[in-house]
């Protein structure tokens, strides 16, 4: 797992990567400092920001120590003992969890507080590419394909209990992703898919109350707007009231002043696109981007099967992330309380993007070593 030799080896990171993760970082510190600094009693006003800050800069050491001293492709023995593990922590949270906000997915450690389902992201990709990493081009009739999706669908299943359709939702991102590349015949998809859109009106009986308020909500906010439509109204206004270059600094009338609900979690992009503008909004997505090109770029670039799988996997849910978070903030995507990666408040996910962002540089590092 660990490789003393390769000290002798000259590494050359992914400075584009690693500069726009530390950019969205920062963006994001500074974000959810202007977010919460006014509803927290003045003593503590920063807390929520030196709380991220200490994570992120913990995390970011995690990352180090994955990028320097671990070799990702030991992972590959360890699919199928972190899945198991994965199923027994979701059990965990529906027996043991703490519930908030009408859902129960938190497990208490001491004074912190953890979402076992955002940790289940990367376990899922790593195990799901140790499956499948035999499997590549052999995804073409249903008995070879049912076998994965049912590795799937137990965890998703787990979530969904929870409830947390916008995890489940993510799984089914990563899935998709994954078992593209794999070679998974499109015909088989397109049935799946075809299927898939058949049987939305049953799907629909089987929904939460407040899950089909939020589809409801996504095609007329105004079906509810003191309620559930109430959100997405002040996220569009916020938004669209930040013009080309934005309030300022803590100048956002609508997160100053709590028209925004959730505004240092779910619905942060909105305090960006209010104090910094369009140009502010643009340039936290180009560095979006560049991620991205990165991971595709890497996975393209990866000679190994494992690491190819990996670097799709944790592509894909950042990518759904993005998509769908930003989607929901500007009213173009049903909200489902799927986090801004790097950007939310919230130690769970940080912890997890980075992590899968340092899993991501690894691949790089083990791809590009030069040897002298």
């Amino acid at each position: 797992m660990f490789n003393i030799r390769e000290n002798r080896t000259l590494r050359r990171p992914d400075w584009p990567l690693a500069l726009a993760v530390i950019g969205i970082l920062i963006v994001g510190l500074i974000t959810i400092a202007s977010a919460t600094h006014v509803n927290t009693p003045s003593d503590d006003r920063y807390w929520y920001l030196q709380r991220q800050g200490m994570f992120a800069l913990g995390g970011l050491i995690w990352a180090f120590m994955i990028v320097n001293f671990f070799d990702y492709r030991a992972l590959r023995h360890w699919g199928d003992k972190i899945y198991i593990f994965n199923l027994i922590m979701l059990l965990a949270v529906m027996f043991f969890g703490h519930s908030a906000l009408g859902a129960q997915r938190w497990i208490m450690i001491g004074p912190i507080s953890i979402q076992p389902s955002e940790f289940s992201k990367v376990i899922m990709i790593i195990a799901l590419a140790a499956l499948l990493e035999s499997r590549v081009g052999h995804l073409k009739k249903w008995r070879e394909i049912i076998p994965v999706a049912l590795f799937v669908l137990v965890p998703f299943l787990l979530v969904a209990k929870q409830p947390d359709l916008g995890t489940g939702l993510v799984f089914l991102a990563i899935f998709l992703g994954m078992i593209f590349v794999a070679g998974i015949s499109l015909k088989i998809l397109g049935i799946v898919f075809g299927a898939f859109l058949a049987l939305l009106p049953i799907m629909w009986q089987f929904l939460h109350d407040y899950q089909k308020m939020r589809i409801m909500v996504f095609i007329d906010p105004n079906v509810d707007p003191l309620g559930s439509g109430y959100h997405i109204i002040q996220s569009k206004i916020a938004i669209g009231s930040g013009m080309l270059f934005g309030k300022g600094l803590f100048g956002g009338t609508q997160s100053q002043l709590n028209f925004l609900p959730e505004n240092h979690t779910d619905f942060i992009f909105a305090v960006v696109g209010e104090e910094f503008g369009f140009i502010g909004a643009a340039f936290l997505l180009c560095l979006y981007l560049i991620v991205l090109w990165r991971g595709v770029k890497i996975a393209r670039e990866c000679k190994d099967t494992f690491g190819m799988l990996l670097a799709v996997g944790i592509t894909s849910m950042l990518g759904f992330h993005v998509l769908v978070n930003v989607g929901m903030t500007m009213g173009v995507m049903p909200v489902t309380g799927i986090p801004l990666p790097l950007m939310s408040y919230g130690v769970s996910s940080l912890l997890t993007n980075i992590t899968c962002l340092g899993l991501l540089m690894n691949i790089h590092m083990k791809q590009q070593t030069l040897h002298f």
